[in-house]
């Protein structure tokens, strides 16, 4: 599946009535929770003995891009957008790929 279809999809599921403020910040709160559902699975992984649930991060997982996609609408781009700007920016911060101290002595 394309970026652009999964982010036309998923706006079927979304609320057509939201401002771009609302959609924006629906979006940011909604990644703060699903990224907290990520979080707890392993979280419960690690510290109460629960098998690393793959299947169920992969559903939060979803939900989180879910949330990416309504954020860039609110913000008028694309997935495909937001994808490369990414890898612009990881381009340029790690031109020979990663680098621990590129990655410490980071400059903005």
């Amino acid at each position: 599946m394309e970026m652009i279809e999964y982010q036309r999809l998923a706006q079927r599921t979304a609320n057509p009535k939201l401002s771009e403020i609302e959609r924006i910040r629906n979006g940011c709160y909604g990644l703060c929770g699903e990224s907290g559902e990520c979080i707890d699975i392993l979280k419960k992984h690690e510290f109460q003995g629960h098998d690393l649930n793959k299947d169920k991060l992969l559903d939060e997982l979803g939900d989180v891009l879910w949330y990416i996609a309504q954020t860039a609408v609110g913000i008028g781009t694309t997935l495909e957008e937001v994808a490369q700007h990414n890898i612009g920016k990881l381009r340029a911060r790690y031109p020979a790929g990663f680098d621990a101290d590129r990655s410490i002595n980071r400059t903005e």
